[in-house]
C-alpha cells in the first residue's frame, strides 16, 4: 500500500465549447481496469449520438494499468493528450472520458491535442483532488485523570483525534501516519509516564483536498 497518493475526489462533469464543439469530460475513481471499463462503456451509452468518446485511465500502486483511446479521432490526438495530464497531475485509480459534439469546425491535430487535454483538465479541476494518506488508527486507554492532559495535547499536535470512548476507562482514537508511529508511541509513554496502554488498529486511508 502506498504512504500517500493523489486521486480524483469523486465522480463528476464538466464541459467547454471550442471552435463550436462541445467537449464533456466525465472522471471517476476506479480501483480496477474492469471499474473504468464499466464507467467507460456507461458514458458510451449516455452519449450514443455523440462524435466521438475518447477515454483514458491510470489504475494500480505504480500505475501499472495504462490505457488511452481516441474512439475515431486521429491517432494520438485524443486519448494520449488525456492521459498524459492524468500522468502529469500524478492522479491513481482514475478515468477520464471526453465526449465530443462536432461543431462544424475542423480543429487539426494540434487544436485536437489541446482540447482533449483542456476538456481533461477542467473536468478534473472542477471535480478536485485528494491526497489520500495512508494512517494507522492507535488506542491509548488511561485513567480519567489523564483525559485533560492528553485531549489537549493531541488536538495542539499534528496527530488526527479520532474520537474519545467513555467507558470504566477513556480510550482516545488517533490517526497517525505508518511512518510516525514509533515517534508518536515514545511521544505517549513520555506524556503519560508509561501510566497509558497504547494498542494498534487497523490502517485506513484519510482523505484532505488539494488545492
Amino acid at each position: 500500500m502506498f504512504n500517500q497518493y493523489f486521486t480524483i475526489k469523486q465522480e463528476g462533469s464538466h464541459e467547454i465549447v471550442i471552435q463550436k464543439s462541445r467537449f464533456i469530460g466525465y472522471v471517476k475513481r476506479t480501483e480496477t481496469e474492469s471499474e473504468a471499463q464499466e464507467f467507460i462503456q456507461q458514458i458510451k451509452k449516455k452519449h450514443h449520438d455523440a462524435t466521438h468518446n475518447c477515454s483514458a485511465y491510470m489504475i494500480g500502486e505504480n500505475n501499472q494499468i495504462q490505457k488511452a483511446h481516441d474512439d475515431g479521432e486521429p491517432s494520438g490526438t485524443a486519448g494520449v493528450p488525456m492521459l498524459e495530464v492524468l500522468k502529469k497531475k500524478d492522479l491513481k485509480d482514475t478515468v477520464v472520458v471526453v465526449t465530443r459534439y462536432f461543431g462544424g469546425i475542423k480543429l487539426g491535430a494540434g487544436g485536437l491535442i489541446r482540447a482533449y487535454s483542456k476538456a481533461t483538465s477542467e473536468a478534473i479541476n472542477h471535480v478536485g483532488v485528494v491526497n489520500r494518506q495512508l494512517v494507522r488508527e492507535m488506542k491509548i486507554t488511561a485513567d480519567y485523570t489523564l483525559l485533560g492532559k492528553l485531549e489537549n495535547e493531541l488536538r495542539g499536535s499534528s496527530y488526527i483525534l479520532k474520537h474519545i470512548d467513555y467507558l470504566e476507562n477513556v480510550t482516545l482514537h488517533v490517526y497517525v501516519e505508518t511512518e510516525q508511529i514509533e515517534e508518536f508511541t515514545d511521544w505517549i509513554v513520555n506524556l503519560t509516564s508509561n501510566q497509558a496502554e497504547i494498542t494498534e488498529g487497523i490502517e485506513t486511508y484519510i482523505e484532505s483536498d488539494v488545492s
